[in-house]
C-alpha cells in the first residue's frame, strides 16, 4: 500500500509539473519572441545596409511590423537574384522590396504591400514617351538585374542587346553620365534619390510607364500565424501614418 501511495505522489507531482510547464509557455515564447531572417538588395532608399532605423523606407517598416507583432529580425542584404532564389526554396523567410508581378505569384506569401512603385525611363538628353519609342531609340538601357523593370523590357519586346542588367555595385548613374548606357529605366524615387548624390545635371525622365506595390512577402511555405500578424502590423502602420513619416523622411519635397 505505501508503494502504491508513493507510485501516485509521484505521478500527481509529474502531471502538475506538465500542467506548470504549460501554463509558462506563453510567458516564455514572450520573454524570448522569435526572430526571423529578412532579403533585401542594396537599392537605396528602399533598402540599405545600415543602422536599425536607418535602412531605408521599406527596411525600416518592415521592422517596424516586425516589432508591431511581436517578432525580432535579421537584416541580410543580398544580390537581388540570389534574394529571391534564398527565399523561393527557404521555409519562413522575409523578402523586400518584391513587386508583385504574375510571373512571381505562385513563388512567395504575399504577405502586405507597403508602397507602390512607379517607373520611368532617364535620360541625359532622349527623352521618350512609350515603350515603343523607347525601343527604336536607345542601344542600351541600364536595368537592375532580377528586377521586375527588366521583366518588363523584355514582355515589351526589347531586344536582349538593348538590356544591360546591372549587378549590386554598378551605379547607373555614373553610367549614364559616361555614355557607356543611353537610358536608365528604374524606379522613380530610387533614381532621383540616387542621382541627387552624382550629379546636378539635369535629368530628363519619361512618363511614368509602369507601377507596382513593393511587398513584405515570404517564402512560399510560411506560417499562416506569422503571415496574418505581420500583415495586421503593416495595415496599422499604413493606418497610423507610419509608412508615410518614413516616405516624408527619405524622399524629402525636391527644391
Amino acid at each position: 500500500m505505501g508503494h502504491l501511495n508513493r507510485t501516485c505522489g509521484l505521478l500527481f507531482k509529474s502531471v502538475c509539473g506538465l500542467l506548470l510547464c504549460s501554463a509558462l509557455l506563453p510567458a516564455a515564447w514572450a520573454a524570448h519572441p522569435r526572430t526571423f531572417d529578412l532579403y533585401m538588395p542594396e537599392a537605396p532608399p528602399l533598402s540599405m545596409a545600415g543602422d536599425a532605423g536607418q535602412q531605408g523606407i521599406v527596411a525600416d517598416a518592415a521592422r517596424q511590423a516586425m516589432t508591431l507583432a511581436g517578432y525580432h529580425m535579421n537584416i541580410n542584404v543580398l544580390p537581388w537574384l540570389r534574394a529571391q532564389r534564398t527565399v523561393q526554396h527557404g521555409q519562413d523567410l522575409l523578402i523586400v522590396p518584391l513587386s508583385r508581378t504574375p510571373d512571381r505569384e505562385t513563388s512567395y506569401t504575399w504577405i502586405a504591400p507597403i508602397m507602390s512603385m512607379d517607373r520611368a525611363f532617364f535620360t541625359l538628353d532622349k527623352r521618350v514617351d512609350s515603350f515603343a519609342q523607347a525601343r527604336r531609340t536607345y542601344r542600351r538601357i541600364a536595368v537592375g538585374m532580377g528586377s521586375a523593370q527588366e521583366r518588363k523590357l523584355y514582355d515589351e519586346g526589347f531586344d536582349a542587346s538593348q538590356i544591360y542588367p546591372l549587378r549590386i555595385g554598378e551605379n547607373p548613374a555614373q553610367m549614364l553620365l559616361l555614355g557607356r548606357v543611353d537610358a536608365w529605366f528604374n524606379g522613380v524615387p530610387e533614381s532621383q534619390y540616387i542621382w541627387r548624390q552624382v550629379s546636378k545635371q539635369p535629368l530628363l525622365m519619361s512618363p511614368v510607364l509602369m507601377t507596382t506595390d513593393l511587398y513584405l512577402a515570404c517564402s512560399k511555405t510560411c506560417s499562416p500565424r506569422v503571415v496574418s500578424s505581420l500583415r495586421k502590423a503593416v495595415e496599422t502602420l499604413h493606418r497610423n501614418g507610419s509608412i508615410q513619416r518614413l516616405l516624408d523622411h527619405y524622399l524629402p519635397a525636391a527644391p
